[in-house]
């Protein structure tokens, strides 16, 4: 990966111009079943649109939070880069009322109303699917987001050292955060091609770590399992290798 890359989202571009055709993330929810693939193009065009919609849907600017209420999912993946792709903080799990506005799933709908800001909800179906009616006073992400442009220039550069992500008590500037994500991957024993298995949640620096940064650090990919207790050792080994995993992260 490129040694000057100060931001998520520099990650991303790098990963970008190395091999847009190979795998990023593997998404498994193991209470329904469902797996998505996204490539490094597929996915950083969800960041694009994603990080469009925030800067013009929502008018979004550098330095706004973002309560970000979603667990650990491909969609919240892509949310993560596109708040660093604008410069928006991404406070993992923080407080709806003190955020200038909010991202949820559908557990988080509740909490999420006390928001005065714009208010997201994402259904978390399958296939990104939109909820069939959508939530009393939210935009649906799966309605909005398919119509915004699929490349991506902030109005205003991103400065690195500014915040960028929130959790669990921990706050990051993007050189930080890309910093402890390359530590992470070393780490790890992860290198360019290293496909990670991670079971952890999003609601720690360590979730998100191997669950999206410290792979995109190193230039490899994740296989993110959401309800991995619910497989089984046997299931859980026969994943191990048809996903080609070179490490886990339970």
């Amino acid at each position: 990966m490129n040694a000057s890359d100060r931001t998520p989202a520099d990650l991303l571009r790098s990963a970008l111009a190395a091999d847009p055709a190979r795998p990023l993330v593997t998404f498994y929810d193991d209470a329904t079943g469902e797996r998505v693939e996204l490539s490094v193009a597929t996915f950083a065009n969800w960041v694009a649109k994603t990080a469009n919609l925030l800067q013009d849907g929502l008018s979004a600017e550098p330095g706004d939070r973002l309560a970000l209420l979603l667990p650990a999912h491909w969609q919240t993946a892509v949310w993560l880069l596109a708040c660093s792709s604008v410069g928006v903080v991404a406070d993992v799990g923080g407080d709806p009322a003190g955020a200038d506005l909010v991202v949820s799933g559908p557990d988080g709908l509740a909490a999420a109303r006390v928001c005065s800001g714009e208010r997201i909800a994402l259904a978390l179906r399958p296939l990104g699917g939109r909820f069939p009616q959508a939530p009393e006073g939210f935009a649906d992400y799966a309605v909005e987001v398919p119509s915004q442009g699929d490349r991506f220039v902030p109005y205003v550069p991103v400065d690195p050292d500014a915040p960028a992500l929130a959790v669990a008590g921990t706050e990051l500037t993007g050189t930080q955060l890309v910093d402890r994500a390359r530590a992470d991957a070393a780490e790890l024993g992860l290198a360019a091609g290293s496909r990670l298995l991670s079971g952890r949640p999003y609601d720690t620096w360590d979730g998100l770590s191997a669950g999206l940064y410290a792979p995109l650090a190193a230039g490899g990919s994740v296989v993110l399992c959401r309800n991995l207790d619910q497989l089984s050792p046997e299931d859980l080994a026969k994943r191990i290798e048809s996903e080609r995993v070179t490490g886990t992260a339970a």
